[in-house]
C-alpha cells in the first residue's frame, strides 16, 4: 500500500509539472510578446497617433513589461528605478505567492497600453484572449491570480509615474505662431495642417538630461538670391532627384513613408489612408531582430523596452531641435520660386524641416538593436508588406538607418544635409541610451 500511494504521489507530481511546462511554453514564448506589442502597434495605426505620441504609447507599455521581468529575474535583469533617475522603485512581488513573470508582463503592457491609446479599452478583448490562453495551457488557478494581481500594481505604478512627464501639460499649451518670412516653415498641401505638436521637446525624457543635451548644427541659411549657397544647391538637389527618381529611390521613399494619416485628394474627393508611424515601424524591426537571433522571453522585452526608450528620447530631441530652427520644407520654396506644380514624392509631414525626424529616430534605434541583437545583423524587413509595399533586405540595423534617413530626400521632403545631422544626433543618442542603461546582468 504504501508503495502504492509513493508511486500515486510520483505520477501526480510528473503530470503536475507537465501541466505546469505546457503553461509555460505557451506563456514564455517571445513569439507572444511580440504579437501582443504588435497588437498595441495596430491600435496606434488605426486610431491615428501621431508619431511623436505614439512613441509615448510604446515607451510606457514596454518600461512596464520590463519592470515586472526584472522583478522576476533579478539575477539576469536591472530594474530600471534609478537608472532612469526619475524612476521610482517598483512594487515588489510577495515572496510567498507564485506569479508567472512572463504572463505578468504581457498583461501589465497591455495595462498600460489600454490607458495610454484611445478609444479606452482598446486592448480588452486582446486581454480576454491572452487570459484564457493561459487557463487553457492550463496555468493554476492561484498562480493566475498572482500574475494578474502583481501586473495590475507594476501597470498602476508606471501610469502614476507616466502623468508626471508634463504629456498633460502641454495638451492646453499654445498653438504654434506661423512666421511667413522667407525660410520659415509654413503648412504646406494638401491638408495644410498646423505644426504637429509644437511643445514636445518639452516633455520629460528618460535618459537625456534636457531635450537640448544633444546640440544639432546650425542648419544652412536660406538663400535663394546665390546659386552656390548651400541652401540653393540643398534644394536644387532635391528637386532634380525628386524628378528623375529610379525604381528603387522610389521604393525606397514608399518604404520608409511611415505616414500615420496620409490625405489622398483626387479632384473634389479626398480620403485618408494609415500606416505605421517610424516609431511603429522599428518596433517592429525589433520584432525581427528578437526572432532573427532567437532571443529568449526576456531579452526580446528588453530590448523592445530600450529601442522604445531610444526612440522616445530621440523623438524630444529632434522635436526640441526644429521648433528652434522652424526650417522651410522644400516643396514650399520650389513651389512658390520654381515650379508651382511640383510635387514630392511622399507626403510632406506638418512641422519644420530641420533636423530630419527618421534620421535621428532611426540611428537612435539602430544602435540599441546592433547593442542586443549584434552588429552586421542581417535582416528582411516584411513589416510594410501589409501596406503593398515590398520587403527590404539591410546588411545591418545601422545600415537600415542610413537608407531611413536618405529616403526623405528621394521623397522630396527634406533636404540631405538635414539627414546626415539628423543621424549623427542619432547615434549620439542610441550610444547614450546604451552607455546610461544596463538592463541585462552578464
Amino acid at each position: 500500500m504504501n508503495r502504492f500511494l509513493f508511486l500515486l504521489a510520483g505520477a501526480l507530481f510528473v503530470f503536475a509539472s507537465c501541466k505546469k511546462a505546457d503553461y509555460q511554453k505557451v506563456t514564455h514564448n517571445p513569439e507572444l510578446y511580440r504579437v501582443t506589442v504588435k497588437k498595441l502597434n495596430d491600435i496606434v495605426l488605426e486610431n491615428n497617433f501621431p508619431p511623436v505620441i505614439a512613441s509615448r504609447n510604446y515607451v510606457y507599455a514596454n518600461i512596464a513589461a520590463y519592470e515586472v521581468i526584472a522583478a522576476g529575474d533579478p539575477k539576469h535583469y536591472r530594474s530600471l528605478a534609478g537608472q532612469i533617475k526619475h524612476l521610482p522603485k517598483a512594487p515588489q512581488p510577495d515572496k510567498g505567492k507564485e506569479i508567472d513573470f512572463q504572463f505578468a508582463s504581457l498583461l501589465a503592457f497591455c495595462y498600460v497600453g489600454n490607458a495610454v491609446t484611445f478609444p479606452e479599452g482598446s486592448m480588452s478583448i486582446y486581454v480576454d484572449e491572452l487570459k484564457q490562453k493561459a487557463k487553457d495551457a492550463g496555468m493554476p488557478s492561484d498562480v493566475f491570480d498572482n500574475s494578474v494581481a502583481y501586473s495590475d500594481s507594476v501597470a498602476k505604478y508606471i501610469l502614476n509615474w507616466s502623468k508626471k512627464d508634463n504629456y498633460a501639460q502641454t495638451r492646453s499649451a499654445s498653438k504654434y505662431t506661423v512666421n511667413r518670412k522667407d525660410g520659415r516653415w509654413i503648412p504646406t498641401p494638401p491638408m495644410y495642417a498646423q505644426a504637429l505638436e509644437p511643445h514636445w521637446g518639452e516633455i520629460r525624457p528618460m535618459v537625456l538630461d534636457s531635450a537640448s543635451q544633444i546640440p544639432a548644427p546650425e542648419p544652412p541659411p536660406y538663400n535663394m538670391t546665390d546659386k552656390n549657397s548651400v541652401f540653393y544647391k540643398s534644394l536644387m538637389e532635391v528637386k532634380k532627384l525628386g524628378d528623375s527618381l529610379t525604381a528603387d529611390q522610389k521604393n525606397m521613399a514608399d518604404f520608409w513613408d511611415d505616414n500615420a494619416f496620409k490625405l489622398n485628394v483626387i479632384g473634389h474627393a479626398s480620403f485618408a489612408t494609415k500606416k505605421f508611424g517610424p516609431a511603429g515601424h522599428w518596433m517592429n524591426i525589433a520584432g525581427i531582430g528578437s526572432q532573427l537571433t532567437k532571443a529568449d522571453f526576456g531579452t526580446t522585452v528588453a530590448a523592445y523596452t530600450q529601442a522604445s526608450i531610444a526612440l522616445f528620447d530621440a523623438f524630444i530631441n529632434c522635436w526640441y531641435v526644429k521648433y528652434k530652427s522652424n526650417s522651410v520644407r522644400p516643396e514650399t520654396v520650389i513651389t512658390k520660386l520654381i515650379d508651382p506644380e511640383w510635387r514630392p514624392r511622399i507626403q510632406t509631414p506638418p512641422f519644420p524641416e530641420y533636423i530630419s525626424g527618421h534620421a535621428v529616430i532611426s540611428a537612435a534605434a539602430a544602435e540599441v538593436l546592433t547593442h542586443a541583437f549584434g552588429d552586421n545583423r542581417a535582416y528582411t524587413d516584411s513589416s510594410e508588406s501589409e501596406f503593398g509595399i515590398p520587403a527590404r533586405t539591410f546588411p545591418s540595423f545601422r545600415a537600415a538607418a542610413q537608407e531611413a534617413g536618405l529616403s526623405r530626400v528621394y521623397g522630396g521632403i527634406h533636404y540631405k544635409n538635414a539627414c546626415v545631422a539628423g543621424n549623427m544626433s542619432g547615434r549620439r543618442i542610441g550610444d547614450l541610451v546604451n552607455e546610461k542603461l544596463k538592463l541585462k546582468i552578464k
